[in-house]
């Protein structure tokens, strides 16, 4: 059955809900910028429910909380994490009724990164956050029964936008919750992960056969959101491969891209640390390889003028 989009429910927090196929709602918060992650839930038979990630400060994830109890009759008693950040992660704790899910990684790298997200902006109202770790985790696939709704959790790694990146995908609605492995009018973000293995994860995500994609940030769409993040990912890799082959550095090279196809994108300087990512994989690092996050950030707000703006 194909739906329709029903009118999206707007809040004081620049959110929306939006009915994107039965009893299947995307949360999308504002332009999607930095730290405006997108959630989403899932509804079954007998008042079962599954949400998709929570958000970055308290007071949005109260209104998350508030949003998902309009449309269930009782709190979701599963909720999975597509990866460790804290925009994703931070709500966790205010869902105390359900079972925290996500790949083996994720609470590792949560219980290493622990609150850290909140010192880059340090201007932003986080409020009083609790980190609470994943209670389940698992490591390639994983199924969930919600009511009468199949939800497959999918490990799309070794390495894109993180090591820890899980896709939620509802094969009969054909509904993808991609996490932050896809972007709406934002540019992707590959600094803690690849650009091969996100090159590799876009052609995953498409074999799946979405006819809805739910990005992790900005505007819900449909397959020709999974092309456009892989047109991003090719063109960073050929600037990278040009930019090593002259002897420039990632910056001059980001200085250099000028009027790109890709430069009316929202948080367009993430420009900067994706390169610093492809160089690392052109000089033989990894994919996930840890690179020095808080210099590349400096960086990124050296190409930009300034810190990246975070409305959260």
């Amino acid at each position: 059955m194909t739906l329709t989009p029903s009118a999206p429910t707007t809040t004081a927090t620049d959110a929306a809900t939006t009915e994107i196929a039965d009893g299947v709602y995307a949360y999308v918060q504002g332009d999607g910028g930095w730290c405006l992650n997108n959630a989403g839930l899932v509804t079954g038979g007998n008042g079962q429910s599954l949400l998709v990630d929570t958000v970055a400060t308290e007071r949005r994830a109260r209104n998350l909380r508030e949003q998902v109890l309009r449309l269930v009759p009782e709190p979701p008693r599963a909720l999975v994490n597509t990866h460790f950040h804290g925009d994703h992660t931070f709500g966790n704790h205010l869902f105390p009724e359900a079972v925290v899910i996500a790949h083996e990684q994720t609470r590792t790298m949560m219980d290493l990164a622990g609150l850290h997200l909140t010192g880059l902006w340090p201007d932003v109202c986080w409020g009083d956050l609790e980190l609470r770790l994943p209670d389940v985790t698992y490591r390639d696939s994983l199924t969930l029964h919600i009511g009468g709704v199949r939800a497959e959790l999918l490990h799309l790694g070794p390495a894109a936008h993180t090591t820890n990146d899980t896709a939620v995908w509802l094969p009969e609605q054909r509904v993808l919750f991609a996490g932050d492995l896809v972007m709406s009018n934002a540019a992707p973000f590959c600094l803690m992960g690849s650009v091969s293995g996100s090159l590799a994860a876009m052609d995953r995500l498409r074999a799946l056969g979405a006819q809805t994609v739910v990005p992790g940030h900005g505007p819900v769409g449909g397959p020709e959101l999974i092309d456009a993040n892989e047109a991003y990912f090719r063109w960073i890799a050929g600037l990278a491969e040009g930019g090593v082959a002259a002897g420039l550095t990632p910056l001059e090279v980001a200085a250099e891209a000028g009027e790109s196809p890709f430069a009316d994108l929202l948080d367009a300087e993430r420009l900067v640390p994706n390169l610093h990512r492809a160089y690392a994989e052109l000089a033989g690092a990894a994919p996930g390889a840890p690179l020095d996050v808080g210099a590349l950030f400096q960086e990124m707000a050296e190409f930009n003028g300034g810190l990246p703006a975070c409305h959260a």
